[in-house]
């Protein structure tokens, strides 16, 4: 056990958590210099993502700042991450989610701990989190989820609206590289390379297993909140941003949880917002410490009095790719959508959209396969920067578009909007992508929202139905839920499209959905622009810094769009996160991921996407590196998965692996 006093709290960098099956699990701990004469309420946070360097900077700034006032904190990896014993076999199976109840009881029973105990996390954290409480652990008093979801089919980084992701591939091959990595000799001792071994002989490959699931069946409802949300009878504090790519968990769990719960949706991406690179940022941790002080110390801290909601409505602005600030206002109300929020209707038009349904019209929607590039990524916050969507004029030059006519006056959109259609379509398998924009005065169309529907699943993800060729029929795409103002004179246009790449895996033929016009029209959100805004938060303090400092030398992204000799359009990226050194662990780490997707405008069965990533670990006199890849394919019936990994101990081959799958097509 290493320990260390800083500040107000001491730091310990490594110990072992006991379970009840005999495994241990490492913990880093912050403790209140106080806990060895007053017991304290505990904070938790678990995750797969190694607490000895890949997440330690971000933990010595969050916990530390919760220890020092006056909170037990530990960092826990999950069983057969970092240096935690056993096996990593899956997302949040039942074997994690117990292990994260015997660990709450485990620190509620320590002399050092009043009792009770709260769970934060981020992603893989803020899920967990959530399915944790939902085992109603007596200790657990309350929870911080940010950036998490309650439906791990329809929400998450695998299917939308029914359609596949190709983050789920990318995810896999990014859990792959991650599980790769060995634990730290100076902790684990001489085991190390025993433990590493076992770890890289038993490595599943994850997006074979997801991939074996297109429907919505009993693995997704695994883990979903959403099938009982009134399981969870502990407070929850539901956080995420508008660029991320969960922020529509939030409104349902607002309305779903019948424990309190509380909102705050910002302009961030995939990250704390005291650390996102999407402003502004706010005084998060000190609004959290409000938080645990009302639920764990039973303090009077005004968190109760708090709005149920606060959001940040983004303002009218330049589309770029880049991570910057972004222009806005805070709103605060007691639910979502604001109690004044009505809906306005438009209707498609031939010539656009309109106040009033017209004459039956029929438009084909029959998009190149390389429409979707202006998308940005699926999940922003993941690499170094470029992630956000870009001007969409591209890809509405490739679709079908209805315009509004100029706006009036200006309008806030608060809420999900939704797009009911009539359709008939040419194939038994078929997507529709609805992208909602706001053409601005300088002529740039700017995403506001959008969303997907696999359209054999329009009746239940459970249990699609291929489409009868020639056949009408009606549906609904609810969009993800924003919140936007767009100024008067400005404009919106609603974009239709049969693809989305490289977002959305494509369908196995080129369908042409024939959208039925009279009977389609988008329901919108709005509510006029308030003159007045929501208290703001206060920004973070400057002087939330790590208590480590490592050295970076400065990181590099690289993309490339390029057309192929045989006409494939190809999209890559390179992402080199550099070499950090830790001078308190005399740890030097460093990490690499390129992607690559290709395809023909004209053929859905030409798409492949591949995704590698080199990971090294090195000090004085030990080296590791591992090299892991993983590419994806399809033809009319089949995915294909092919995925290698290779592990390197002092530039020798140690470990080499190979996957290779072949998985049927599900109405997909």
């Amino acid at each position: 056990m290493d320990e260390s006093v800083c500040q107000s709290f001491k730091l310990i960098e490594h110990t072992y958590i006991p379970l009840c099956d005999g495994l241990r699990l490492a913990a880093r701990v912050w403790m209140p210099k106080t806990s060895d004469r007053v017991p304290v309420p505990a904070i938790l946070e678990y995750l797969p993502y190694r607490k000895r360097d890949a997440t330690s900077v971000r933990d010595e700034i969050i916990h530390g700042h919760f220890a020092s006032r006056g909170y037990a904190c530990l960092r826990v990896d999950i069983r057969g991450s970092g240096e935690s014993e056993g096996l990593l076999e899956d997302e949040y199976t039942p074997q994690e989610l117990a292990d994260g109840k015997e660990i709450i009881e485990w620190i509620a029973d320590q002399p050092w701990c009043s009792g009770n105990v709260g769970i934060i996390g981020i992603s893989w954290g803020g899920f967990n989190g959530l399915q944790i409480a939902a085992l109603e652990p007596k200790p657990l008093k309350a929870v911080v989820t940010t950036c998490s979801t309650d439906d791990r089919y329809a929400d998450d980084i695998h299917f939308k609206g029914g359609c596949l992701l190709n983050d789920n591939m990318t995810w896999s091959q990014q859990m792959l590289a991650y599980s790769s990595r060995p634990p730290d000799p100076a902790l684990v001792g001489d085991r190390w390379r025993e433990i590493w071994l076992q770890r890289l002989e038993h490595l599943p490959l994850l997006a074979s297993r997801w991939l074996r699931h297109q429907r919505r069946d009993d693995y997704w409802a695994h883990g979903s909140v959403c099938e009982d949300y009134l399981s969870i009878e502990v407070a929850v504090l539901a956080v995420g941003g508008w660029a991320d790519a969960y922020s529509n968990a939030i409104p349902r769990l607002l309305s779903g949880l019948g424990s309190p719960c509380k909102a705050i949706i910002g302009p961030w991406e995939h990250e704390y917002p005291n650390l996102a690179r999407i402003g502004p940022r706010i005084d998060f941790l000190n609004h959290v410490t409000r938080w645990w002080d009302q639920w764990l110390k039973g303090i009077e801290s005004g968190a109760i009095g708090e709005p149920d909601v606060r959001a940040y409505v983004l303002q009218s602005q330049r589309p770029s790719g880049r991570y910057a600030p972004r222009e806005g206002k805070w709103i605060s109300a007691d639910r979502w959508p604001p109690a004044d929020v009505v809906p306005l209707q438009f209707y498609l038009a031939p010539d656009g959209l309109r106040e009033h349904p017209g004459k039956q019209a029929i438009v084909c929607v029959k998009t190149p396969q390389h429409h979707g590039s202006s998308g940005g990524a699926f999940c922003p916050g993941m690499r170094i920067d470029e992630e956000l969507p870009g001007d969409q004029s591209l890809d509405d030059s490739l679709c079908p578009v209805f315009d509004s006519a100029p706006l009036e006056d200006g309008i806030e959109l608060l809420g999900a909007p939704v797009f009911e259609f009539e359709f008939s379509t040419d194939q038994p398998v078929c997507q529709l992508i609805v992208r909602l924009c706001e053409l601005r005065a300088d002529g740039g169309s700017a995403l506001i929202t959008w969303a997907p529907l696999n359209l054999t699943h329009i009746v239940s993800h459970s249990d699609p139905s291929a489409l009868r060729p020639g056949e009408h029929y009606r549906a609904r795409i609810q969009l993800n839920d924003v919140a936007y103002a767009i100024p008067a004179g400005h404009r919106l246009r609603l974009a239709v499209a049969t693809t989305y790449w490289p977002m959305l895996w494509p369908s196995p033929k080129a369908g042409t959905v024939d959208l039925h016009l009279q009977h389609s029209r988008v329901h919108l959100p709005v509510r006029p622009i308030q003159k007045t805004a929501g208290k703001p938060f206060s920004s973070e303090p400057d002087n939330a810094q790590p208590l480590r400092e490592t050295v970076t030398p400065e990181s590099r992204k690289t993309i490339v769009a390029k057309l192929e000799p045989d006409g494939s359009v190809v999209s890559e990226t390179d992402d080199d996160f550099g070499m950090i050194f830790d001078p308190a662990t005399g740890l030097t780490t460093g990490s690499r991921v390129c992607q690559r997707f290709s395809i023909r405008p004209d053929d859905p069965l030409s798409a492949t996407a591949e995704a590698s990533w080199i990971q090294n670990l090195q000090r004085s006199g030990w080296q590791v590196r591992t090299e892991t890849s993983t590419r994806m394919t399809s033809d009319s019936e089949y995915f294909y998965l092919d995925a290698q990994l290779k592990a390197y101990e002092q530039e020798g081959l140690a470990v080499e692996r190979r996957w290779s799958d072949k998985i049927p097509r599900d109405h997909q």
